[in-house]
């Protein structure tokens, strides 16, 4: 019944697209257990995958083969589709290989010797970056002082931001290139972090950090391709072969522009327009861009509503559980929300709009609203970027407006030490709601938001299932009656990602007429324990039927 159905289908889609088996050269993977979704999002097995010349599937399972066609043997691996992640900051991540890394640092004065030790070792750089600290992790859960730093580098400045990309932790110099003194006021939508006296500690939070981004180095097309680079070899080790950059500025686009062109892409970017770049009404009017080839698709912006729960950046309805006086930051002004949906939702762009807390959840589904009946653009299938913590009352909302919520599954998992603190347990019952929201009939695009959390998307799929981190805990989950199956979790980083971009017809399965991006796995992830998922490895990875990574020949 299986291989009947699927033919039929391979035949109606062959007819739609123009593919004939007996075009000349094709490609024969066989001797894989291979699975994917179909069009209807059902999960699927195959045993051989042909594709065209031109990279594209031809069909699963086939009957005839063309001659002259290339066979691969898969020694029995795993096969699946390339892996979507729905929301990344790919030259961040770059960015992020080639800087200090404090994500498993253990105190602020350990970090502080990492980046000494990183900054004897990189001499030439005038400013030492870096990236990946958590107070929450370190024993006394307290923001870190530039005072650490300055005991370690007084000549440079050090610039590092926090895991989640919502505060940086500044030395003195840095402090002082930017000009920020006792009296400097803190910026709309941002904090600069004062001690018992008023004076600045070193920890700048949201768009305070813009009161420093703006006297450092300013970027260049050299360094761009070395973070694209770093990035690119790392996704494709992992085995996601397309990902979602949330949020570009007029440089980067220039710069992925060329690269286009030039067909010097790694890995597929949908890219987000950033809403806060002052020439964002000229990239709007040159239009949607989408090179032939699917590696870049220019049709969205990234909006900016609140900060992260762990800096309390969050934008919450009533104050912190733990902090009584906050409620979070808005990073767009109410009065500003009209001028930006109207504006994007008018240029037939779709609008991603960052919200983590429930009031900049709420604040961003009511313009959603309200701008529907006005403007109108409810089919570009815009999204809620987090999603994180949402009032019982507006989780409905996300379906019946068809503003999909893009989530990340690790956000809970490294957040469950700290989130119930910030919120209580009565918000709680709407927070990492991923299970209510899919139930509502919504499609749910799965990320990582890498560099904020590690890219590996087997950690994602492990943290969507289990509801656990990868030491298993806590042993039943945290909040484990909103985990997802593991088709649903696979669905979020496949076809709903694709769909979430307007790439559905291109991307996210592995039915006749997609490209051929694919991932040869070593354990079969819908039969392994849940606990065991986040130790799938990657062994090849191919995109348009060409092999681009390998993991006994690239040294890792």
């Amino acid at each position: 019944m299986y291989k009947k159905s699927l033919l039929t289908l391979s035949a109606t889609l062959l007819l739609s697209v123009g593919i004939s088996l007996s075009l000349s050269a094709a490609t024969l993977v066989t001797n894989v257990k291979g699975y994917t979704l179909n069009e209807q999002g059902k999960l699927i097995q195959f045993k051989r995958l042909l594709v065209d010349d031109n990279g594209k599937v031809v069909s699963l399972d086939p009957n005839k083969v063309p001659a002259g066609t290339t066979k691969l043997d898969g020694h029995d691996k795993v096969l699946l589709p390339g892996l979507i992640d729905a929301h990344g900051h790919l030259l961040g991540l770059g960015g992020n290989l080639l800087e200090v890394d404090l994500r498993e640092s253990g105190t602020m004065q350990e970090a502080a010797q990492w980046v000494a030790q990183y900054a004897m070792g990189h001499a030439d750089q005038e400013w030492i970056k870096g990236r990946g600290w958590n107070q929450e992790l370190w024993s006394d859960r307290s923001f870190p002082n530039a005072e650490v730093l300055d005991d370690v580098i007084s000549n440079k400045p050090v610039w590092l931001t926090r895991v989640d990309g919502h505060a940086a932790w500044v030395n003195s110099k840095a402090l002082e290139l930017a000009g920020i003194t006792n009296d400097t006021p803190d910026p709309a939508g941002g904090q600069i972090i004062r001690d018992e006296n008023g004076q600045a500690t070193g920890v700048l939070i949201d768009n305070a950090m813009d009161l420093v981004a703006e006297v450092m180095p300013k970027q260049s097309s050299k360094l761009y391709q070395a973070q694209l680079k770093a990035a690119g070899e790392h996704l494709l080790s992992v085995g996601i072969t397309a990902m979602h950059d949330a949020g570009i500025g007029h440089h980067v686009y220039d710069f992925y522009l060329a690269r286009a062109a030039e067909q010097n892409l790694p890995v597929r970017i949908y890219a987000m327009l950033s809403a806060t770049d002052p020439t964002l009404p000229d990239m709007l009017d040159t239009g949607i861009i989408r090179s032939s080839d699917d590696f870049l698709f220019i049709r969205s912006v990234k909006a900016y509503g609140d900060g992260a729960l762990g800096s309390r950046g969050a934008a919450l309805i009533k104050p912190y559980s733990d902090a009584p006086h906050q409620h979070g930051l808005l990073l767009t002004q109410p009065e500003d929300f009209p001028k930006i949906f109207q504006q994007v939702l008018g240029a037939g762009f779709q609008l991603n709009f960052h919200a983590i807390g429930d009031r900049a959840n709420q604040m961003v589904l009511d313009e959603f609203e309200r701008t529907f009946s006005s403007t109108g653009g409810q089919e570009l299938r815009n999204r809620v970027e987090h999603a994180q913590v949402i009032a019982v009352e507006d989780l409905s909302r996300f379906a019946e407006l068809k503003v999909l919520p893009s989530m990340q599954p690790t956000h809970a998992t490294s957040d469950k030490n700290m989130a119930e603190d910030r919120l209580g347990k009565e918000r709680m019952e709407g927070a990492y709601a991923w299970k209510t929201l899919i139930d509502s009939g919504i499609p749910l695009p799965l990320g990582s938001d890498f560099p904020v959390e590690l890219a590996n998307p087997f950690y994602g799929l492990h943290a969507a299932v289990t509801r656990q981190d990868r030491n298993n805990q806590p042993v039943a989950g945290w909040y484990p009656e909103q985990a997802l199956t593991i088709e649903q979790a696979f669905k979020g980083f496949t076809l709903d990602a694709a769909y979430a971009a307007h790439m559905e017809d291109a991307l996210g399965t592995l039915t006749p007429g997609k490209w051929a991006d694919f991932i040869l796995v070593d354990q079969d992830i819908f039969e392994v324990p849940a606990q065991d998922i986040w130790k799938t490895k990657v062994i090849q990875t191919w995109v348009a039927g060409e092999k681009v990574f390998d993991a006994n020949t690239s040294g890792e």
